[in-house]
């Protein structure tokens, strides 16, 4: 018996290296809608604020590696240099994020969250965690695995070694 069920997860395993076209287009469309039920809680938070997504993720990896420079923002963000200029300057005058000179670099600024910055961070998080919670739990051990792997290999190999070397440092 445990063969036949080896079998079979082998055969199902294998049937997902052939997906048609039209398995791939419904992946990619629940990938779509996936991530907008992702950021509409947030982005309904945000409104309140008068921030949007590039905001959002500043914060986030902000709070993730306090003390983080522009340039490191810069390389995770993948965004100009006047776009991330123009999001933190906001959030500085906001009072959510302070930017500090650099103690071995004077040219460098350091960021780090307020605790207002911290607030707000903890309310955005809390909504995406909770969302994650629950479908994780509804899919199960197994998908979550399966689910995390798929995601790690979508990325750039630069942006998997960022994101492994940042979930390396994460209890």
């Amino acid at each position: 018996m445990a063969d036949r069920g080896t079998a079979n997860a082998l055969i199902s395993g294998e049937s997902l290296l052939f997906l048609t076209d039209e398995q791939l287009r419904r992946g990619i469309e629940a990938m779509f809608f996936a991530y907008r039920g992702f950021t509409a809680d947030p982005d309904r938070i945000l409104q309140n604020y008068a921030y949007g997504r590039a905001h959002h993720r500043a914060i986030h990896f902000i709070h993730r590696s306090p003390g983080t420079t522009v340039n490191n923002l810069l390389d995770i963000l993948g965004v100009t240099k006047q776009s991330l200029n123009r999001v933190l300057r906001a959030l500085v005058e906001d009072g959510l994020v302070e930017s500090r000179i650099g103690t071995r670099d004077k040219r460098e600024r350091n960021l780090f969250l307020t605790e207002t910055g911290t607030a707000l961070e903890r309310d955005l998080s809390d909504a995406q965690r909770n969302r994650m919670r629950a479908a994780y739990r509804a899919a199960g051990p197994e998908a979550v695995t399966g689910f995390r792997m798929v995601l790690e290999q979508m990325m750039d190999p630069d942006l998997r070694r960022h994101y492994q070397t940042t979930t390396e440092h994460t209890p």
